[in-house]
Formats: C-alpha cells, sequence, structure tokens
C-alpha cells in the first residue's frame, strides 16, 4: 500500500510535491496540518456560557480555572471583565508579593491576568540529526533516539494548551510541535539523498517507529518514499492525537456535571498527564490517556466526608464480591484489586496537588473509613497522603549544618501504624484480626506467599463473616 495513506489529504492528492528533490531547496512541504490531526469535535460548545458566568461570578478560583484553560472564544473576555469588576476583586487574584507594590488598576489587571495564566518553558528547535559516520549505531538505536527527540518536544506542549486543541481553540504549541516533525523529514531526506547506502538502515528504522512516535514514524516514511522505496504501510486507524485529544473531548461530550466541576477535573488530569508523559523515561503513543476520575467524582459528588466514606465502602464492598464468588478466594481478583489500590493511592496523590483545597476533606474521611472498617481504601488514601506529604517537602538546615528533608504534617499521626511496614504490616494484621472487614491486601497477599493457602482461607472465612453481600 502506498505511502500516501499515511498522509494528510493536502499531501496525498499531490505526489509531485514529494517526488521533487533539489538540495538547499527552499522549502519542505508540511507534513501535518493540526487540524486533521485530533478527532473531530461533535459536542457543542456549551462551555463557552458557562465560562462565561463564571468569569462575573465572585468565585476566585473557579475564574483563576476557567482563565488558566483559557476555553473561550473571546481572548479580551477575562480582561474586559476584571476591569470592570471591583479593586477588591482583582487584588484578591494577586499574590502578597505583588500586592505590596500598590499598582494602578490597569496594572492591577494585567498582573491578575498573568498569574492565572500558566507559565510554559520556551519551545526547541529539533536537535537530533542522521549522522553517516556513526554507522556503527544499529537502527533500534537510531529509532529510539528520534522517539526520545520527539517525546521531549512533545513535553513542551503544556496539558491546558492540548485541552484547548481538543475543544478548537488556538494551539500554537501544537503547531510548533508537528513543525518540528517536518524538520525531522527535511533531515532525512537530505540524508538519504546525500548517502544512498543508508536506505536499507532507514528502513529499518522505520519498522522500529511503528511502535513507536507516529509524528516521528510519518517524518522518517515520507523521507524513505521521497527516494524512491515502497513502503507497505497500514491505512491509520485514527488521527495521530487522537490518544489525547479523543479523551478530552469524551469528557466534554459525555459529563453531565457542569463546567466547575470539569474544571477541577482537569486540575487533576494536568498532574496526571504531567506523571505519566512528562516525567517517564519512555512515552507510550498507543495508549489513550485515561480520564478515569472516580476518587474526585465521590467527592464531588459527597455531602460530607462521612458521606464520602460510605460511598467508597459501597463501592469497594462491590469489587470484593469477586474475591468469594466461590468457594475459595480468586487469587487473581486480588491482584487486580491490589492494582486499583495502587492507582488509588496515585488518585489521591493526584487529587491533593492539584486541589490541596481538598485535603483536610480527604483526612476527615480517614476516621469514618476506619470506623466501616474498610481499610482497603484506608490504607490506600494514607499512602497517598504520604506520597503528597513527601512531594511537597522542604529543604532545612540542621543543627550540624546538614540538609535534610522535612516532610510537612499530611497523615494524622494516630493511623500511622496501619502503613507501618515492618514485620509485613505486623501492625495493621494485628487491627485485622481484632475487626475485621474490607482488608488491605497487599500484607495479607505477603503472608500468603510465605505461609500457604490457609492465610488465604482464614481470609476468606473473616471476609465473608464481615461483609454478607460478598
Amino acid at each position: 500500500m502506498s505511502l500516501q495513506t499515511q498522509l494528510p489529504a493536502h499531501l496525498a492528492e499531490d505526489s509531485s510535491t514529494l517526488a521533487s528533490y533539489i538540495f538547499g531547496q527552499p522549502s519542505y512541504p508540511s507534513l501535518f496540518r493540526a487540524s486533521e490531526e485530533r478527532p473531530r469535535l461533535a459536542s457543542f460548545p456549551w462551555w463557552e456560557d458557562e465560562a462565561t458566568t463564571t468569569l462575573y461570578s465572585f468565585d476566585i478560583e473557579a475564574f483563576k480555572r476557567v482563565v488558566y484553560y483559557g476555553i473561550f472564544t473571546d481572548e479580551q473576555l477575562p480582561r474586559f471583565v476584571l476591569t470592570e469588576r471591583s479593586e477588591a476583586f482583582t487584588i484578591n487574584l494577586i499574590k502578597p508579593r505583588a500586592r505590596a507594590l500598590r499598582l494602578e488598576k490597569q496594572q492591577r489587571v494585567e498582573e491578575a491576568l498573568r498569574q492565572c495564566k500558566p507559565t510554559v518553558a520556551p519551545v526547541i528547535a529539533w536537535a537530533w540529526f542522521p549522522t553517516y559516520y556513526d554507522s556503527d549505531r544499529n537502527p533500534l538505536a537510531i529509532a529510539k533516539a528520534i522517539d526520545t527527540e520527539s517525546h521531549l518536544h512533545f513535553a513542551r506542549i503544556p496539558f491546558e494548551e492540548l485541552v484547548r486543541y481538543a475543544l478548537n481553540y488556538p494551539y500554537s504549541r501544537v503547531e510548533w510541535f508537528l513543525q518540528q516533525h517536518t524538520t525531522l523529514y527535511a533531515h532525512i531526506l537530505d540524508h538519504l539523498n546525500a548517502f544512498p547506502d543508508e536506505l536499507e538502515r532507514y528502513t529499518e528504522v522505520e519498522k522500529h517507529l511503528r511502535s513507536r512516535s507516529p509524528f516521528a514514524h510519518r517524518a522518517v516514511a515520507t523521507a524513505l518514499e521521497g527516494v524512491g522505496v515502497k513502503l507497505d504501510l497500514p491505512i491509520p486507524s485514527s488521527p495521530l492525537f487522537e490518544f489525547i485529544a479523543g479523551p478530552i473531548q469524551r469528557l466534554f461530550g459525555g459529563l453531565t456535571a457542569g463546567l466547575d466541576s470539569i474544571m477541577r477535573v482537569l486540575c487533576v488530569l494536568g498532574v496526571r498527564y504531567e506523571r505519566v508523559y512528562l516525567h517517564s523515561g519512555e512515552m507510550n503513543w498507543s495508549r489513550p490517556f485515561s480520564i478515569a476520575f472516580s476518587f474526585l467524582e465521590d467527592i464531588l459528588g459527597s455531602t460530607s466526608s462521612t458521606d464520602f466514606a460510605r460511598t467508597l465502602t459501597t463501592s469497594d464492598e462491590q469489587d470484593f464480591a469477586q474475591l468469594t464468588e466461590g468457594e475459595e478466594f480468586d487469587k487473581n481478583a486480588a491482584n487486580r484489586l491490589s492494582a486499583r489500590w495502587e492507582a488509588r493511592s496515585l488518585e489521591v496523590w493526584e487529587c491533593c496537588r492539584a486541589l490541596p483545597e481538598y485535603v483536610s476533606f480527604i483526612q476527615e474521611s480517614l476516621q469514618p473509613l476506619l470506623g466501616l472498617r474498610n481499610y482497603h481504601s484506608l490504607t490506600a488514601i494514607l499512602s497517598g497522603l504520604h506520597k503528597y506529604s513527601v512531594s511537597r517537602s522542604t529543604y532545612v538546615y540542621t543543627d550540624d549544618g546538614n540538609m535534610a528533608l522535612t516532610v510537612g504534617q499530611v497523615l494524622p499521626p494516630e493511623l500511622l501504624y496501619l502503613l507501618e511496614p515492618a514485620q509485613n504490616y505486623a501492625a495493621y494484621r494485628q487491627q485485622y484480626q481484632q475487626a475485621a472487614g474490607i482488608p488491605f491486601l497487599l500484607p495479607h497477599m505477603n503472608e500468603y506467599r510465605q505461609y500457604g493457602e490457609p492465610v488465604l482461607q482464614d481470609l476468606y472465612t473473616r471476609f465473608r463473616a464481615v461483609v454478607p453481600m460478598a
């Protein structure tokens, strides 16, 4: 199959654009159109009316979130709104240090808008180049190097711009990212014309890139076709940005909650985006971005911390029922629930980091969870709070002149024993012996690996006794 099936319509229709090559030519065809690399937005932009209402409201944090994500057509709207607002409202948007400067009204407006908007790293130019005399590098190593460079450039696209891109708002960083991959195409095309004996190696590079950056893959594959190599490539099943833009569009199209709730969800997803894509050593370009946010959803839907604890427990009882559906303990189900425990711990960290105003609410749910004997959610939340406390630590000088990491006190001291790992969480296991409930599975599975089936049989019996629905 011709490579033209991989290209945007404007190139696929004009193969002569790729067929002619002269070294030093004044231009190269662009391989991407940003508007064609995302799914078509099916939803009517209902959020714009709510965004306008939020900007005119007196909710400081909601105002900040809407300006941060910029999901409105008129970029001057926040400026106009602040010009009409009271001095007190504008001052509350500004950090204390800037308040002391005694700014004039318009200066306060501009400073408030500046502080509401994200600070982003500067864009960078493509800096990986094919090298002929580095001929000892195998195709896989070259593909990995190209993929790493592509990942580096993707990391320069802030999450809030990808949200705007998915919703058809301006997206200069996305354009820059795509332009850098056309630059890669130009470098490879020049290289292959200068060194025809490299064709075989880069044909292998193209194969390795099929499971890596789709943007880099298109650049290399198009360059190969530009020098006459015929490639048998499958028709792409979705736009290249489907993995991130598609889930964002579904969030806006499928959520029945109002814009303010979606803005809070986006704050949490922004933290997840950084963890999954920016801080990862190797990027998975094919896995869709997860927009699951059940933990935050349960918080937003609860009337109190006790109600939240009951909601979690009801859900956990249903999930844990699969452990005892048969006449013996289901170890595969236990492994799935243990993975879910880790995921919940991360969700707690994401939520606390993105929305620290909910930390106290989460803390208040711990005692009700203990009273409900829901050790699964209780320990997962404790684990997430611990991650959050460590991540917000500060370095201080000790009396002996050394540096020490000071951890913020977020975990309730009276509950620390439940996560104490000494002797395979002996304190927790003693607690469970005295007051069984929905278990924290990790210690029990560790004990099973050491002592065998009797451990699981005992857990099975205790669990069925206290959770009748199982």
